[in-house]
């Protein structure tokens, strides 16, 4: 408690739009030759004008509103100076003073992280470093690309809360299906401004805002780029909140700086001063007219949102019973999400159909279609790097399969089977098991034949289980399952053996 961090977070996000920011250029590159999507006006021609994306507007305006943010209703365009070879225009069209989005939040991990601002700009092209090589290459395929850049207040408290903040924000881009948000790929980048306080001797103002208390005076925000994955933006922050206490424990000077992180060496490493906003001369984007966004506009944009991954994680925890661990994993995809719903919804047709109610029956059968989906088609995914989108079961037939379950007809090892083959092939479970042969043996006369078929092969053992060894019964039951080829009910299996172990 010597120290405290001071964290906040810019989030840059490609959007998917058809087209660029400002022109009409294809917004999809991936795969395609260098500087082959391009244009004069994304390539900053003399004499050429931008004209606005309204589709991408619209999406910063809706991610906004999801993320509990105020909307100006005067907005504009602003040029944003620096040189750097993936700008052409030698400045990037951006947004300052009047953001689409400002004073928002989000809540994770039972905190409130408070966004300060959503604007939206043009991203940069590409530079690309040859190894070996003394030159570097530029592809402008990714200049103009519509990016929106999220900021949050310096209210982040470690890494990990940074870290979960990221994760969420990307679910709402991917369940708002304005972004794909691939790290890998670029389209989701993060990076991190830290600062270490001594504790105490601050105070949060708002606003971005930290001041000194008394005549403490503040050490320097270091910013942290080059994080291109959830697991780094936690270690890099890690790293910089124990460099910086080292460095002022160790009498060194900090100074505001921009570092990138290396993931090889797993350290941050200084790359340049950092700049000001009076470095980069912002003023109003001369070519744009500033953009009027009335009630009426606002009320057709928000009409699209959707229950978001927030919501959707309480109610699977309220209206399902399901734990906190595995609503989670269910929410953090909005397609394996509504894949679960739909067969919770079959499921619940069947328990009404059937007599019982589903209140009395929701908390084991939601927990079921967890834990096989989870676990076992999860098993299967995994293996062949695949997701939700990729099976042939359909919601109705997991459903049944899960019925199949529920009413004792196979038991463990016979599921395991019958969905085997239900991923390789999908079809009906009801079908599956009777063509493999897997119906459960639940026939007390049929069960007794066979376990007195074993208790008479295994005489040593059957004297150990009467000596006390009470393991050996382990032994016996899975000699029986094995003699039914795995079809004999277990429960069943284990009251008439131990009955007759008595006897």
């Amino acid at each position: 408690m010597k120290y405290d961090a001071i964290i906040g977070l810019e989030i840059h996000a490609e959007l998917k739009t058809k087209s660029k920011m400002f022109c009409s250029c294809n917004n999809d590159a991936q795969g395609k030759e260098p500087n082959s999507v391009v244009c004069p006006i994304c390539l900053g021609h003399p004499g050429t004008l931008p004209y606005p994306n309204k589709e991408a507007i619209e999406w910063t305006i809706l991610l906004g509103l999801a993320l509990h943010c105020k909307i100006n209703e005067l907005s504009k365009f602003d040029r944003k100076n620096y040189f750097y070879p993936d700008l052409p225009k030698g400045y990037q069209i951006s947004q300052y003073d009047l953001p689409f989005c400002y004073d928002g939040y989000l809540e994770v991990n039972d905190g409130t992280i408070k966004i300060t601002r959503i604007h939206l700009e043009e991203d940069t092209g590409k530079n690309i470093h040859p190894a070996g090589k003394n030159y570097s290459l530029i592809d402008f395929n990714r200049g103009g690309t519509p990016l929106i850049e999220l900021v949050t207040e310096p209210v982040i408290e470690n890494a990990a809360q940074a870290k979960k903040f990221s994760q969420r924000y990307q679910q709402i881009l991917r369940y708002l299906n304005i972004s794909n948000a691939d790290m890998e790929k670029g389209e989701m980048r993060c990076e991190a401004n830290v600062s270490v306080q001594e504790h105490g001797k601050w105070k949060y103002e708002g606003d971005c805002q930290i001041k000194p208390i008394g005549d403490y005076k503040l050490n320097p925000k270091i910013e942290v780029k080059n994080i291109n994955s959830f697991k780094a933006v936690e270690k890099a922050i890690d790293y910089e909140i124990k460099r910086q206490i080292k460095a002022i424990e160790d009498g060194e000077k900090l100074i505001q700086e921009t570092r990138g992180w290396n993931e090889n060496k797993a350290e941050t490493v200084s790359q340049r001063v950092k700049e000001t906003s009076a470095d980069y001369r912002y003023f109003p984007e001369p070519d744009i007219p500033p953009i009027k966004i009335d009630g009426q506009w606002i009320e057709e944009i928000k009409a699209k949102l959707i229950e978001l991954p927030p919501a959707k994680l309480k109610r699977f925890q309220e209206e399902y019973e399901l734990s906190p661990d595995d609503a989670e994993i269910l929410v953090s995809d909005k397609k394996l999400a509504d894949y679960a719903e739909k067969v919770i919804s079959e499921l619940r047709a069947w328990i009404d159909a059937n007599g019982d109610t589903w209140e009395r029956q929701k908390k084991k059968l939601a927990k079921a279609v967890s834990n096989w989906l989870l676990s076992e088609l999860f098993k299967h995914l995994n293996a062949e790097g695949k997701n939700i989108c990729d099976i042939k079961i359909t919601p109705e037939n997991f459903a049944e399969f899960i019925c199949l379950v529920y009413q004792g007809k196979v038991n463990s090892s016979a599921a395991q089977q019958i969905l085997e083959v239900m991923y390789k092939q999908g079809g009906d479970p009801t079908n599956i098991m009777a063509d493999l042969g897997l119906e459960q043996i639940d026939d007390e006369s049929e069960l007794e034949k066979t376990i007195q078929e074993i208790i008479a092969k295994n005489p040593a053992q059957v004297e150990q289980y009467k000596n006390g060894k009470e393991n050996v019964k382990q032994f016996l039951i899975g000699q029986v399952m094995s003699a039914t080829k795995g079809k004999a009910n277990p429960k069943k299996v284990t009251e008439l053996l131990k009955k007759h172990l008595a006897g």
